[in-house]
């Protein structure tokens, strides 16, 4: 090999590539392009998540830790989410980090600047916003009464108000599946809920 050789194999250059095109070639771009893609990601599912996860039974003090939790498991395996399936994969994380946190989180006082109420509807004056958080309140612990399995599908129908079909899409699941998840949640929401109905003042 001729010295003009070995230095185009040392600059990765090949002998035949005119040097004009060598120089023309862009910078990699997947760097900018993977940050592109994660903070489209976090604007346009950040509140989906934080919700979701509420609503899976993560407490108030600890929702926006497990919501960056879930993004930063997103960022780790960003080049294993297929296109158009990010939500799918930060809904199947969140359930896996609600999980974890439901099991390890101890009792604690709630942050009330972080509530779900103040974030959804902060037009609200004190009284309603009192009564709400009763509502939610007795929420929490109807919803903590269902498996996490079937939860997920409750809150995506019910609460999000996701189509049975999107569900299965999300989810990854047959419809009949949606179905019986769905039906097992309500008829298990239905039986919690009067019980705690019945023995209120």
């Amino acid at each position: 090999m001729d010295d003009a050789m070995a230095e185009s194999a040392m600059l990765g250059v090949s002998e035949t590539e005119p040097e004009s095109q060598v120089k023309r070639r862009p910078a990699d771009p997947s760097g900018a392009l993977r940050e592109a893609r994660m903070r489209a990601m976090v604007e346009h599912h950040f509140d989906f998540i934080w919700r979701t996860l509420r609503r899976l039974g993560v407490g108030d003090c600890d929702a926006d830790d497990a919501t960056q939790e879930v993004f930063l498991v997103a960022s780790r395996k960003l080049e294993e989410v297929a296109v158009a399936k990010e939500r799918s994969f930060l809904f199947g994380t969140a359930l896996r980090v609600a999980s974890t946190h439901r099991r390890t989180s101890s009792r604690r006082r709630e942050s009330p600047g972080g509530s779900l109420d103040d974030r959804t509807a902060p037009q609200l004056g004190p009284d309603d916003l009192a009564e709400r958080r009763r509502a939610r309140v007795l929420l929490d612990e109807v919803l903590n009464e269902l498996d996490l399995e079937v939860r997920g599908v409750f809150v995506l129908f019910e609460l999000e108000e996701l189509t049975a079909p999107q569900i299965a899409e999300l989810l990854g699941i047959p419809i009949g599946t949606v179905a019986s998840r769905l039906r097992r949640a309500r008829e298990t929401f239905r039986t919690a809920l009067n019980a705690r109905l019945e023995v209120q003042p």
